[in-house]
């Protein structure tokens, strides 16, 4: 921070136009830029809503799903559900904290703890491989779901192409799968003024919808005595397995969690995201889980139900009678499905290549990336049954857990909730303030972390590793925390 600038009552750093002209100079694109407190435009009204429209996506949706496939009833995936939904309103919190007061995006701030060339990988991971896949497997949850709305509308919708298929999904499916890229494609490129338009229209179009599909699932479930009865397997459930469900769905948000920043640049103020997050978060995680076991309830009230089967959810939703109120539904899902995808992963995809290789890449350039390679890598395959999905998630944990754990202790503890921008908007080729612009501490946890996180899935027969890859994100953030705690800590006390 040069001394130009200084921090407002509302404890926000506001960086001078001199200063933004210097690192204008220095080749950082306007999208990287600190966002001057004069310029934020969101509060909290706009925090409460961000996550209320995209949480309610059908791959969320099969998640949680299978949690009854490992024995949870209704109540015990309600109260997984929740617990989740603290933590990730914590994460939200404590992890954009940094860039409520600066104003800088996540990329950015990496490079205060990872270093200027040290934060490419984490971007990498959490732009790139992240970005990717979550493109991909929402597209194919929601094109599946699209599969129903359009077959109601036209009943031989999936006799189309007569059983053929294209690198293994049907072309009925692929159609939907196109409509969709489209759609969430055209969004993104709308630009972000289009976007927080559309952010303020969808989210209340979606609850209203979901909570009209609430009241009919109930009803046909019986009530809400039998709708919270519902337990489709007769398994024992040890706090093992919930504390292992838990963490599931928290990965499946840990990509917000991780980047959040890009979110909390814009807060007007440091309270706004502080209050914003957790009211919007557990009032729309309470709203999900009761549409996930009133959905699954209504569906057994008509005979068995399957929790393996992939598309389970939409099942449970095109049971309904009524074909207007099931089209309704499923669009206000896929909705919020491509509101998920834009603002949790072509954004931050988009950010982050910009950030790191600006030379090649804008934001628009860098989230149709993540649209291209998504779809290459045949997202369908991860959807086909709950092991891979969840296998996943194991996978996605054990990247973001660390990079959270050490992302927390660098800012509160290191460094005091103190950046320094220079050390981060460096002139091009300056290595900033580590040697080669990299910080070892912080890349080598990151990796052994993730390392010791997904042996589980290597070595099946120890089981205090299996138990580690169970908890992929709390066991990789809890790594990344206290490794970084103690080792980041010492080299800040020796330098």
């Amino acid at each position: 921070m040069t001394t130009t600038d200084r921090h407002d009552a509302i404890g926000l750093v506001d960086v001078s136009a001199a200063t933004l002209e210097t690192y204008a100079e220095r080749g950082y694109s306007p999208e990287v830029l600190p966002v001057p407190p004069a310029d934020r435009t969101w509060g909290v009204r706009e925090y409460i809503s961000v996550w209320m429209g995209p949480i309610h996506n059908i791959l969320s949706y099969f998640t949680v799903v299978g949690f009854f496939a490992l024995g949870l009833g209704a109540t015990q995936v309600v109260a997984a559900i929740f617990t989740a939904a603290v933590i990730v309103s914590i994460g939200y919190i404590l992890n954009g904290h940094a860039s409520s007061r600066y104003g800088i995006p996540f990329a950015m701030q990496l490079r205060n703890t990872f270093g200027v060339r040290g934060a490419l990988l984490p971007t990498l991971l959490r732009g790139l491989i992240a970005g990717f896949v979550f493109f991909g497997v929402t597209t194919i949850s929601s094109a599946q779901a699209l599969d129903v709305v359009l077959t109601r509308i036209f009943p031989t919708f999936m006799e189309v192409g007569g059983g053929a298929s294209i690198l293994g999904l049907a072309i009925p499916t692929a159609i939907s799968y196109a409509i969709m890229w489209i759609v969430t494609v055209a969004l993104y490129l709308g630009g972000m003024t289009f976007i927080d338009k559309f952010s303020k229209w969808a989210s209340p179009a979606v609850y209203v919808l979901i909570v009209i599909g609430v009241v009919i699932a109930i009803s046909n479930a019986g009530g809400l005595g039998e709708t919270f009865a519902f337990d489709p397997v007769d398994s024992p459930v040890t706090p093992l397995v919930f504390i292992s469900c838990v963490s599931v769905l928290v990965s499946n948000w840990a990509g917000p969690i991780i980047n959040i920043g890009d979110l909390t640049r814009n807060a007007k103020s440091v309270k706004a995201p502080i209050i914003g997050f957790p009211v919007g978060v557990l009032v729309s995680y309470a709203l999900f889980a009761l549409v996930t076991v009133a959905f699954m309830a209504s569906l057994a009230s008509l005979g068995d139900v399957d929790p393996n089967n992939p598309t389970i959810f939409v099942d449970a939703i095109n049971s309904i009678d009524n074909p207007v109120v099931v089209i309704l539904l499923i669009l206000a899902m896929n909705v919020g499905a491509v509101a998920f995808v834009v603002f949790g992963n072509m954004l931050p995809s988009g950010l982050q290549m910009t950030a790191q290789l600006p030379k090649y890449f804008n934001v628009k350039t860098g989230g149709l990336l993540a649209a291209v390679v998504g779809t290459a890598i045949l997202p369908w395959k991860f959807v086909e049954n709950t092991d891979a999905l969840f296998f996943f998630y194991s996978f996605i944990g054990s990247m973001f857990g660390p990079i959270a754990g050490i992302m927390l202790a660098s800012y509160w503890f290191e460094r005091r909730r103190q950046l320094n921008l220079e050390e981060i908007y460096v002139t091009q080729g300056d290595p900033g303030r580590y040697p080669r612009g990299i910080n070892m501490v912080a890349l080598g946890i990151l990796i052994v972390s993730f390392l010791i996180t997904m042996s589980g899935k290597l070595f099946t027969t120890v089981p205090v590793l299996v138990t580690i890859n169970n908890l992929a994100f709390f066991s990789g953030l809890i790594i990344g925390f206290l490794a970084y705690l103690a080792i980041g800590n010492r080299q800040r006390t020796s330098a």
